[in-house]
């Protein structure tokens, strides 16, 4: 495309470059009303910035783990729920969305699109950069144009792949008008950008640079795309058969195949056989390790894991620790093996910092709205890797501290010998909130129920902020948080792609294929030979396990493709809660149908400490609705946009201009 085409937006766009924090926006304004794309892509620093600003639209309504101000399906499926923010829970559940781009993703996507585009089309013009720093900032654009383009599929379905070179702006709506690209070719365009950006994106970045795309991140991202075109939506599904362009093309294949999922399985190996990720362990204690660090809770007796040292056991591993510890900012993103790719802590208002706020009781200066489900809570195993006991569920109450670690006294003991991921995820009634950091003593390590006559149960004073369900969430919460006088919350990494995600990806795969296949390596370089093979499954799926302090699933299950797709449907609830990814995963395995619309349960609010059996006995929870009709397996595309190209197709159910 010719360079006066880009002329007009120009001035626009670097005016919009404004100051912010370190590698998400630029640190400078262009000093100048009008650049020309040789004047910006032969300076390095105009370069770097124009790149800097390509990331920025990860931020907003593209964050994969933020508040539900940014990331409303992160608390609309079926696991947590939030009760503020007036009728907003109610809208989003009973999809009634409005007209317009409900969070802003596909303008902001697209115009991520657009830029990367430019600067991959212009940054060989640099005469300041190295040839290696002009294929890594080019590798990084890339990468960015394929996650933006990724984004949009895992919300929209097909979208339109735009020009190479960029589309040109100075033509009419008409002209540049653009037809949805079908499923499959959206597939093929994302992964084989995300495959060629990884041949020159560095192996990792130094701390400075720790948000900026690496080779990992492309393949971890690349593994995503083909899970969910193997997944049963868009894989021979005939229920989008209705989805066409606006010729009457047909955009999701019918045609069922398996070979799908050995392209995830071997896209998820490319990831593992870089030998550079490990899932993080923190260090068994023996002893106290200060306020908030109590000495480990080892897991019952097991022959085969507890005389082991991780990963082939939890011998030298703190698993509660492990676990907790990978999302409440104990470890910084250069000290977290796991982590892939994050826009670390810089999230606007809206970012976990905000999570922990509302997750917080009231009573301690947090809103005391978001929670879990029963669901959720009763998908954690026992601590021997068994099922909780639900017909009828285990009655009566600690009487101490000491008999049913950690669990404090005057608590049911339904939530007792719990797996360590329950207690470093779920704020049952009863537990110990430690707000370490609070000024005044008194204010430190708080017993907190949810009871009608205690402060954080049900008021009629203050209707949304309770908990609905009796049940908080402890995930992302340090014990070191406080927003009492003198407190202050510890910052939290966006865990937006972590190493346990691709063992999780890399199992399923497998446990779906029917034959052997052979797939090239993303660089061509060799070949990965992938089956279901069950010690392979076994071998990736235990070490998520064990961190997890549970044992591995036994030979019933791996024996069974069926028993496994549900034994890691449930992993997946459980290992990536509250991580942006129920709600996908259960429409991308069309698991939304029944999932969503099942009633939600929890304790029975209305009941004060004296009537505590009945508390902790399920009922319906109203406030709290449950709707799942097909028209939500994909977001509306805004009328604005369908106005503005006439080529552009709605998804099925949803309503267009007219």
């Amino acid at each position: 495309m010719k360079k006066y085409i880009y002329i007009v937006m120009l001035s626009a766009l670097l005016l919009s470059l404004g100051a912010c924090k370190k590698y998400l926006n630029t640190e400078h304004y262009f000093k100048e009303d009008r650049l020309s794309l040789d004047k910006v892509f032969t300076s390095k620093v105009y370069s770097n910035q124009w790149l800097t600003d390509v990331y920025t639209n990860l931020r907003g309504s593209n964050a994969e783990v933020a508040s539900k101000g940014l990331t409303p399906f992160n608390f609309i499926s079926d696991d947590m729920f939030f009760g503020d923010r007036s009728n907003k829970y109610r809208t989003f559940k009973n999809g009634e969305y409005t007209e317009g781009d409900e969070q802003g993703s596909w303008g902001s996507c697209y115009e991520g699109i657009r830029n990367a585009s430019i600067f991959i089309h212009n940054i060989d013009l640099n005469k300041e950069m190295t040839a290696n720093e002009i294929a890594d900032t080019k590798a990084q654009a890339r990468f960015l144009r394929a996650y933006y383009y990724w984004l949009l599929l895992r919300k929209y379905g097909p979208i339109p792949i735009l020009p190479d070179e960029g589309e040109d702006y100075t033509k009419g709506y008409q002209e540049i008008a653009r037809p949805r690209n079908s499923y499959d070719e959206c597939v093929a365009f994302i992964t084989a950008e995300f495959a060629e950006a990884a041949k020159h994106l560095p192996l990792s970045n130094s701390n400075r640079e720790k948000g900026r795309a690496s080779r990992g991140a492309a393949l971890a991202a690349r593994a995503k795309v083909y899970l969910f075109a193997a997944s049963p939506l868009f894989n021979g599904n005939s229920g989008l058969a209705g989805l066409v362009d606006h010729e009457g093309k047909q955009l999701v294949p019918q045609e069922y195949k398996n070979e799908k999922w050995a392209r995830a399985a071997a896209a998820a190996k490319d990831v593992i056989n870089m030998n550079l990720y490990r899932l993080y362990t923190a260090p068994f204690k023996a002893a106290d390790q200060g306020p908030g660090q109590a000495k480990t809770i080892v897991p019952p007796y097991n022959a085969k894991y507890s005389d082991q040292p991780f990963p082939m056991g939890w011998k030298n591993i703190d698993p509660f620790e492990s676990y907790r510890q990978l999302f409440n900012g104990a470890i910084s993103y250069s000290e977290n093996p796991e982590l892939i790719f994050s826009r670390v802590t810089e999230q606007s208002s809206e970012g976990i910092d905000q999570m922990v706020l509302h997750q917080m009781p009231f009573s301690m200066k947090g809103w005391n709205t978001h929670g879990i489900t029963q669901k959720q809570a009763d998908a954690y195993y026992m601590n021997d890797g068994t099922n909780i006991a639900t017909f009828p569920r285990r009655q009566g109450y600690t009487t101490d501290a000491k008999s049913h670690l950690p669990l404090p006294a005057k608590v049911s003991l339904q939530y007792a010998e719990r797996e360590p991921r329950f207690y470093a995820s779920v704020a049952y009634n009863g537990s110990i909130w430690e707000n370490i950091s609070a000024l005044r003593p008194e204010d430190r390590h708080i017993q907190i129920f949810y009871y009608r006559d205690h402060s954080n149960g049900k008021q009629a004073s203050s209707p949304d902020f309770y908990i609905r369900t009796g049940l908080g969430i402890k995930k992302y919460y340090n014990p070191i948080d406080s927003y009492m006088e003198g407190g202050f919350i510890v910052p939290k990494v966006e865990p937006a792609m972590r190493y346990a995600d691709i063992l999780l990806i890399y199992a399923e795969a497998m446990n779906e294929l029917t034959g052997t296949y052979s797939i090239p390596a993303y660089d061509g370089s060799s070949t990965i030979t992938v089956g279901r093979d069950i010690a392979e499954m076994s071998r990736y799926l235990s070490e998520v396990r064990i961190r997890g302090g549970v044992p591995d699933f036994g030979n019933e299950i791996y024996g069974s493709p069926d028993l496994l797709r549900k034994a890691i449907k449930r992993e997946r609830q459980i290992e990536l809660f509250a991580e942006g990814q129920r709600y996908f995963d259960l429409r991308r395995w069309k698991d939304a149908p029944v999932e969503e619309a099942t009633p939600v349960v929890g304790c029975n609010m209305n009941m004060t400490e004296s009537q505590r059996d009945l508390f902790d006995t399920p009922v319906p929870i109203p406030s709290l609705p449950t709707i799942f009709v097909d028209k939500m397996y994909l977001w509306p595309i805004s009328h604005s946009e369908l106005r503005k190209n006439r080529k552009l197709t709605q998804n099925p159910g949803w309503t267009t201009f007219n």
